[in-house]
């Protein structure tokens, strides 16, 4: 696991003292290990750091993931590193001050991959601009030493030069603010590099189905390497559920009495050509009709908009917009934006699922809590479920406060407050492999080798983000795509055209 070499052929842009991430090494040590200090169930935001906490402490960390890093609820955020404007309104100032703390350690610990962003409030009324200007102000110095900038009052016309597309009938100005923004999927693959740096293991596509346990006390888990099919009995000292939504599910694998606590709410978004909003200045709609908050963010040259926040039955992996939905985000687009986003002008539509902390029924996700909790039953499983990608690296630092001690392990101080992460080393490739995107074939051959791609999927939905930015095109790019998958991972023309088939199924729901 700790080889240098390539997998085969040299290629272009290749770190070739990078460490290569052999699925095969990685499976022998999971035979070779008797025992691990940590193991994390979950490789989203919230099992990724945790791991990534663990890692740092010196423990032996093991993290496994049913499918890919972050495909669920972590690939699919609004993209944002904030404390969240919104909950000042609600009057959760515990939730912000985290959040705008840990904002500023992710934009200094993973500079490459987060950054600084404009955001303008329009205010159409006169009341609008001293009350959003009090509130952000107020936003500001919460901020303190992590302040990205004062906020100030826009006229009319700087509004206008600002947001050219902008709504402008009965404009009364606005406020500018700062933010931060990221691109969670490549964030989540940091972690993941970072995880390997510091020593611990991961391992994509081994989905735990059975908790072990000896005189009632959890020891362990049984896994299966969905690759080969061969399964696997893990012993650990304490066993982590950081599985997001899923968190249920494996809880009910300890206790099948135990209560729901988690709320599912779903959020879509519409990816957009960037004419609908050509600028580098995001906007922000903090009240809507109905109360929601919304955004225009640049990214990636293009325009993502989102979100919505409606609560649904029962957890999906790859869950479905609704016309509701769609139709709420075309009508506010139109409104606020000043023209009709036709099925064509949808480049990607994309939903992801939170999971929220409930312990009673409710109708409305958007006033459950966004705080995180940490449950440990009887058998000592330890569960982390709710917060939000902001606060990631402070929910791991509870997690495995409450953790280590279960497990006997020493009490060390958390370092990951200043951890810088695995730098991000995509660059803009010569030849792109497609015209829409910026990744060529170094990139594809580096997410094999470095970054554990396993999937035509992982590549262009994760490590290139081409399924998020333009699914039509990504199925444009995806024969080039597979082979040089197929190459590195020395695996035949039918299980090219496998992954092709089910990619096309896939990319089908991302569009309009």
């Amino acid at each position: 696991m700790r080889s240098t070499a390539p997998a085969s052929g040299s290629s272009p842009n290749l770190q070739e003292n990078a460490l290569t991430l052999r699925r095969s090494e990685i499976l022998a040590q999971l035979s070779d290990t008797p025992e691990w200090d940590v193991l994390v169930i979950g490789g989203g935001a919230t099992g990724l750091g945790a791991a990534v906490e663990a890692a740092s402490r010196g423990y032996r960390t093991l993290l496994l993931e049913a499918r890919d890093f972050a495909q669920a609820t972590s690939s699919r955020s609004t993209k944002l590193v904030h404390g969240g404007v919104r909950y000042l309104r609600q009057g959760n100032l515990k939730l912000v001050l985290e959040a705008l703390r840990e904002r500023g350690r992710i934009l200094r610990n993973a500079p490459d991959l987060a950054h600084c962003r404009a955001f303008i409030v329009p205010a159409y009324s006169m009341w609008d601009l001293p009350f959003y200007s009090v509130g952000l102000t107020f936003y500001d110095l919460l901020s303190g030493g992590e302040s990205l900038g004062r906020s100030k009052l826009l006229s009319p016309a700087a509004v206008r030069a600002a947001l050219p597309t902008l709504q402008p009938r009965g404009l009364r100005g606005g406020i500018l603010y700062y933010d931060g923004q990221f691109d969670d999927a490549r964030f989540a693959i940091a972690l993941l590099r970072t995880l390997f740096d510091l020593g611990g293991t991961a391992l994509n596509y081994a989905p735990v189905s059975q908790l072990l346990k000896a005189q009632g006390r959890l020891r362990g888990v049984a896994a299966t390497d969905s690759e080969t099919g061969r399964a696997f009995e893990l012993s650990a000292k304490v066993v982590v559920n950081a599985t997001g939504i899923f968190s249920d599910s494996v809880r009910r694998m300890d206790d099948p009495a135990t209560p729901s606590i988690v709320t599912a709410s779903q959020g879509t978004h519409f990816v957009l050509p960037r004419s609908f909003l050509p600028s580098e200045n995001a906007l922000m709609i903090p009240r809507t009709a109905d109360g929601r908050v919304l955004f225009a963010i640049p990214w990636r040259g293009r325009v993502l908009v989102g979100t919505t926040d409606d609560p649904v039955p029962k957890p999906e992996l790859e869950p479905r917009s609704t016309r509701q939905e769609r139709d709420y985000l075309v009508e506010h687009i139109e409104r606020f934006l000043g023209r009709r986003p036709l099925p064509a002008d949808v480049l990607s539509v994309w939903s992801g699922q939170r999971p929220l902390v409930s312990r009673s029924s409710t109708a409305s996700t958007a006033a459950l809590s966004r705080d995180h909790t940490i449950l440990i039953s009887h058998s000592r499983l330890v569960t982390i479920v709710g917060g939000k990608w902001t606060t990631y690296r402070k929910m791991a630092e509870d997690v495995i406060d409450r953790a280590a001690p279960l497990a006997g392990l020493p009490r060390l101080a958390s370092k990951t407050a200043n951890l810088r992460l695995h730098a991000d080393e995509a660059s803009t490739p010569a030849e792109p492999l497609h015209p829409a995107f910026e990744f060529g074939k170094a990139d594809v051959i580096r997410a094999v080798r470095y970054e554990m791609a396993r999937r035509l999927e992982d590549v262009l939905a994760r490590r290139a983000r081409a399924l998020f930015l333009d699914a039509r095109a990504s199925l444009d790019a995806a024969p080039a795509v597979v082979r040089l998958m197929a190459a590195e991972l020395q695996l035949d023309p039918a299980w090219e055209r496998d992954q092709l088939v089910a990619y096309s199924r896939l990319a089908e729901q991302y569009t309009l």
